[in-house]
């Protein structure tokens, strides 16, 4: 089992300094790596739009920002640090976890897109996708914040990864439940505030509504909605399923992953078990035995 972070930097330094008609091309040669992805995608996947669709950096505007922030990343030694950070983040979990499968992962890190309003606003210009077994794929824009939070980022979405891995939890998008999603990201987080502590740990989107009794509770009414394409609302908010064309349930941007962490919190506080030995534990149990104490 081997974690590998594709150094996109000298990649994306190149696409940003190619003239523009050439950068696509260049595009799909550096996401090429991480396409495996979209395996569960019907048909070929268009590699670019998927990564327009996924707030990544533009490739016909805003050159000069998106270098000057690409050079930022850099700096501050990204790749080199998300790569530790797995590193010991999977030998953590893994000594946590008897006989836990683990694939082999490849890690796709990307600058983000400027010109996203979602993405640079409500979102904190910060994204991550670890759902799919064997890849994490990391969007970045460098507001110091996010440079801060860079392992902490990547262990959360370890974390997702391996919880639906090989031997993990079953993820059937047409019955897995609102509740089983909540419940991934406050184990993500407790795993990733485990590792690097309340401040850094924290999915940022999530902290302003931690104790926000109406927002727990607007949530939990809907932790057994099945079907993914009715979680944004729940999950991330109204504003973003306003965007993606999902219909909003009137919550605030983060509203999962605030009442995730409280689930999971409660959970572990009456289990004593620590994050990475819940890393498989059934949703149900987690979110029954989290209601008796909340």
């Amino acid at each position: 089992m081997t974690i590998k972070v594709l150094n996109t930097y000298p990649a994306m330094r190149e696409i940003l300094r190619t003239p523009q008609a050439k950068r696509a091309d260049l595009l799909k040669t550096m996401v090429e790596p991480a396409a495996g992805m979209y395996r569960y995608f019907p048909g070929e996947v268009d590699l670019v739009a998927m990564h327009a669709m996924s707030s990544g950096f533009p490739l016909d505007r805003d050159e000069k920002r998106c270098l000057e922030a690409l050079d930022a990343l850099h700096d501050a030694d990204a790749w080199n640090r998300i790569q530790r950070a797995l590193d010991d983040a999977l030998a953590a979990q893994v000594a946590a976890t008897s006989g836990l499968a683990v694939p082999d992962i490849t890690v796709l890190t990307v600058l983000g897109d400027p010109g996203d309003p979602l993405f640079m606003g409500p979102h904190l210009g910060i994204s991550g996708n670890g759902s799919v077994s064997g890849y994490l794929y990391l969007t970045f824009w460098p507001y110091p914040e996010n440079l801060a939070r860079l392992e902490a980022t990547a262990v959360h979405e370890l974390n997702h990864n391996l919880r639906y891995g090989p031997g993990g939890v079953g993820w059937d998008p047409a019955t897995v439940t609102v509740g089983e999603q909540i419940v991934s990201e406050g184990l993500a987080d407790a795993f990733a505030r485990q590792l690097y502590g309340d401040e850094l740990g924290y999915t940022r989107i999530g902290v302003p509504h931690l104790h926000d009794d109406a927002v727990f509770a607007k949530v939990v009414s809907g932790l057994e909605i099945t079907g993914m394409r009715n979680f944004t609302a729940w999950v991330h908010g109204d504003e973003t399923a306003a965007h993606y064309g999902s219909t909003p349930v009137g919550l605030p941007t983060g509203a999962g992953y605030a009442v995730g962490n409280r689930l999971v919190d409660a959970y572990l506080a009456a289990t004593g078990r620590s994050a990475a030995e819940a890393l498989l534990a059934d949703r149900r149990d987690i979110i029954d035995t989290a209601l008796d104490r909340v």
